[in-house]
Parts: structure tokens; C-alpha cells; sequence
């Protein structure tokens, strides 16, 4: 329903807003009856809190609304990065409370992904194990190049193929692009040899993940002592080297709490990009330490082969800056149901 979606929004970066300023602020063409009942259905959903009573009572979203209402990305970012109202500072709450205390899968999200997993369960049972092992290595191709597309590297895919698969780089490429991509393969590589390498997930497993993406790249190893911006965004990650370490334990203790196998890749995927534990890599390391854990439970991997890099950098941000996963949740579940329709 596009009045509840719209009050929502306006909720997210207006809290404690009155019925009449929701009435202007979204330009409201019901009546006070028909926007009362909207209101009543949304705090019955769970989405909305009222505070105060009769011509005092106030409304803002519910934690849970704030994480996964969707956000309108295309009106989001239309504004400059210094003209959004953004949360520019690390959220000590968002792990050790709203993220612990939340379900990010709707009922039919599950059912779709549970699906999805059950298909390809059933197409992996049908391969030998050479059969399965070409499809993967195709996969990590795709992955490989994609990853390290999101991070400006400028090798086509076809490029990428050949140097994977034999060791030849491409013509007008720096060196340290071709390192990129055959140090995603030689983790990718590891994680298939060593399956039940991150079926419980460490703050020293994801630094040697990142030790192998970053091999003989100008780029330091282990966690960041320094502070560290990122581009198009005023959040600013933790700088203090205590906090980052505690923030990672935490993340990893979140994460291996987690039942659902969906929860966790996904969770790793926003929280590692989010803490910013390194001073690079941050972004590829959460990608392949996510493949990891879905490979040690038996899942589906990701390769995000058909994803555009500005729509889940978009994601990203979003999530940095107003700690909404909505979009990034979306990039997931197609990227899901992508490689098990195109690889198994």
C-alpha cells in the first residue's frame, strides 16, 4: 500500500511527528479517519510507535521498521552526500541489539530462499564430483571478476577467464589488477579445500581471508590501527584499534548465534563492509568470508555475476548511513536465486 510505504518514509527521518505534520509531509489526500486507520494498522504491524496520548501522542518507527522498511534509493540519493541526514557515526546498538533481537527474512523471503536451496541441493546430488567442481570454478570466475569490479579493477570477464584459468594477463592492465583476481582465486581455492574452515566464524579466520585477497598488494595486514574514510559517505567507522577488535567479536558472536544459514551470510556481507575492519579489502574479504559460510553449510554460493556495482555500492551506503538492510537484502536474494538458475 503506497500510503502506509510513504508514511513509513517520512517517519524514518522525521520521528515524533504528529498526525498533522504526517498529513503534510506526505501530502496525505485522505481523511483523518482513512490516515488514523493507516497509523492503527502499522502499529498493529509492528511498524510504528506511538508515544503520548490524544492531541500529544507522537509517532515514530519501530526499530525493526528502521532496519527493513524499504527506503526509496533513487530519492535518497538524489541529494549530494553533504546534504543527506545520515547516522555518521559507528551504531553500538546495531549488533548487540536491533541485530540480535530482529528476523531479516519476511515468512515468504524464507520460503523463496528455502526453495531456491532445496533445487539446488537437489541439481548438486545429480553431478559427479568433477562435474561439481567445474561448475564451482566457473562460479569463482564470475566471482572473481565481479568482486573485484565492484572495486574499480578493470578486467573484462573474458580476460579474467583466461587469466584464471591460464595465467594470462591482458594487454594495457596494471599488475596489481591481475593480482587482485588470481588472490581471489587463491582463496576461493582454500575455502573449497577446507570447507569447514568458517562454519564457526572468527575474528582470526576473516584476517587470514583478508591476508589472502591482499597478497603482494600494497595494502597492511590485520586490523587497522588508523582512522579510515570511504568514499561518497560521512559515516565514519571506528579508528580506535580496541573498538574494532571488540566490534569484530561481536559481529562473529552474532553471527555463529545465528540458526538460519541465510542470516549469517547475509549478516556477514553488511557487518564486515560496515565495521571496516582493514584498511582495505574490507568489501571483497566480507564477500568471500559470506561464500564461505554458505559453502561450509552446504548452500549456494554467491558469485554476483549480474549485479550493476553502483546499485550495491548504493546498498551499501544505505545501510552505512541509515542502517536500513532493505536493498542490500534484495541484492542478496536475487543473487541467491541467479547462481543456482545459471551455475548447479
Amino acid at each position: 500500500m503506497n500510503e502506509s510505504r510513504d508514511i513509513l518514509q517520512y517517519l524514518h527521518y522525521h520521528p515524533l511527528s504528529s498526525r498533522g505534520d504526517i498529513t503534510a509531509g506526505t501530502a496525505f489526500k485522505g481523511s483523518d479517519a482513512t490516515l488514523k486507520r493507516v497509523i492503527a494498522a502499522g502499529i498493529k504491524a509492528g511498524d510504528i510507535v506511538a508515544e503520548g496520548k490524544a492531541r500529544a501522542t507522537r509517532y515514530r518507527l519501530s526499530p525493526q521498521a528502521q532496519l527493513l522498511m524499504p527506503l526509496n534509493l533513487d530519492t535518497y540519493f538524489a541529494l549530494e552526500v553533504d546534504e543527506r541526514q545520515v547516522q555518521s557515526s559507528y551504531n553500538f546498538e546495531l549488533i548487540n541489539g536491533l541485530l540480535t533481537e530482529t528476523r531479516l527474512f519476511s515468512d515468504k523471503e524464507q520460503a523463496h530462499l528455502d526453495a531456491l536451496q532445496d533445487e539446488f541441493r537437489q541439481h548438486v546430488n545429480e553431478l559427479t564430483d568433477n562435474e561439481y567442481r567445474k561448475e564451482m570454478e566457473r562460479l569463482g570466475i564470475d566471482l572473481s571478476w565481479k568482486s573485484s569490479q565492484i572495486e574499480g579493477n578493470t578486467y573484462t570477464l573474458l580476460e579474467t577467464e583466461r587469466l584464471l584459468r591460464e595465467s594470462k594477463t591482458a594487454e594495457g592492465k596494471t599488475k596489481e589488477e591481475a593480482v587482485m583476481l588470481l588472490n581471489h582465486k587463491d582463496a576461493l581455492s582454500f575455502i573449497l579445500d577446507n570447507p569447514d574452515y568458517l562454519q564457526e566464524l572468527t575474528v582470526s579466520h576473516i584476517e587470514d581471508i583478508h591476508q589472502l585477497l591482499t597478497k603482494d598488494l600494497s595494502i597492511d595486514k590485520g586490523l587497522r590501527r588508523h582512522r579510515v574514510g570511504i568514499t561518497g559517505t560521512n559515516y565514519h567507522p571506528l579508528d580506535n584499534e580496541f573498538q574494532i577488535r571488540e566490534a569484530m567479536r561481536d559481529a562473529c558472536k552474532l553471527i555463529n548465534s545465528k540458526y538460519n544459514i541465510f542470516e549469517k551470510a547475509l549478516l556477514t556481507l553488511l557487518l564486515l563492509s560496515y565495521i571496516q575492519p582493514f584498511s582495505d579489502g574490507n568489501k571483497r574479504t566480507a564477500r568471500i568470508t559470506s561464500n564461505a559460510i554458505l559453502i561450509a553449510n552446504d548452500y549456494c554460493p554467491l558469485s554476483f555475476r549480474s549485479i550493476d556495482s553502483i546499485d550495491y555500492k548504493k546498498a551499501m551506503l544505505i545501510f552505512y548511513e541509515q542502517n536500513n538492510l532493505y536493498a542490500f537484502k534484495q541484492i542478496f536474494i536475487e543473487q541467491f536465486e541467479f547462481a543456482v538458475k545459471e551455475y548447479f
